[in-house]
């Protein structure tokens, strides 16, 4: 059965929301592996979004946070003060699922250019909401379309939205822990806690411990014994095409 990049990255990401009992997803891949992980690991999981919706249950994926079935059988839906001042800021988030187009050895994330600040080769959407999630959430998961050294960078074009340890530095003690989990096309990155640095911790079928390391543009750690990915099952995949997301938004 073929896979795309999008099933494989969305089935595999859902696997990390088991236990998970509030997540706020960002649009895209994000959007699809939490809506997996309501149909598998994490079926009570509560869905929040950037537009004020908490409790999403759509009766198709949005095709960005203002779409309006979002709102349709939602739990609530609040104002930004109050998602931002009383859901984000008050520590109710265990999990902040991103995306982005860089991300560095702790963790800090790029959504916002590409080259030169005044002279960019690609200027990016910017933060939305990421800097809060990351600041306010109780960990955060990346998930990466792109694993090479360009995007795995040692050192970020612009730092969009900064992790923890870069809150410590400038003496803020921080709420959450920042990225843990980062699942791209070749595998499984992860950290434990502030102050380390990301690891490799499984890989997907094929891939070596070698290929993962040149794709990557800093000296990556790498565990002992790498677990390997168990590929996308038959049953998550077709629960991704007929009911997460049979319209093909972004599966592709």
């Amino acid at each position: 059965m073929s896979i795309t990049s999008s099933e494989l990255l969305a089935a595999v990401a859902s696997r990390e929301l088991a236990g998970a009992n509030t997540v706020f997803a960002g649009i895209g891949l994000p959007t699809l592996a939490v809506s997996l992980a309501q149909l598998t690991v994490a079926p009570e999981v509560e869905i929040v979004y950037e537009s004020g919706v908490c409790g999403a249950h759509p009766a198709q994926l949005p095709e960005t946070i203002a779409d309006a079935v979002l709102i349709t059988d939602s739990e609530a839906v609040l104002p930004m003060t109050a998602l931002f001042g009383y859901v984000l800021q008050g520590g109710r988030i265990d999990v902040g699922f991103l995306g982005a187009a860089q991300i560095d050895r702790f963790g800090n994330l790029n959504s916002s250019v590409i080259g030169d600040w005044h002279a960019p080769k690609v200027r990016l959407p910017g933060s939305g909401g990421a800097m809060e999630v990351m600041a306010n959430s109780g960990e955060v998961f990346v998930v990466m379309r792109r694993h090479d050294p360009r995007s795995f960078t040692a050192e970020l074009d612009f730092c969009t939205s900064p992790g923890p340890d870069r809150a410590l530095a400038d003496g803020i003690r921080p709420r959450g822990k920042g990225v843990t989990r980062v699942i791209t096309e070749l595998g499984i990155l992860a950290r434990d806690d502030v102050g380390e640095e990301l690891r490799l911790v499984a890989t997907h079928p094929g891939v070596t411990v070698e290929e993962v390391r040149a794709a990557t543009g800093w000296d990556l750690r790498v565990d002992p014994e790498p677990a390997t990915i168990t590929p996308p099952t038959s049953d998550e995949l077709r629960m991704l095409r007929e009911d997460v997301d049979p319209e093909r938004v972004y599966l592709r």
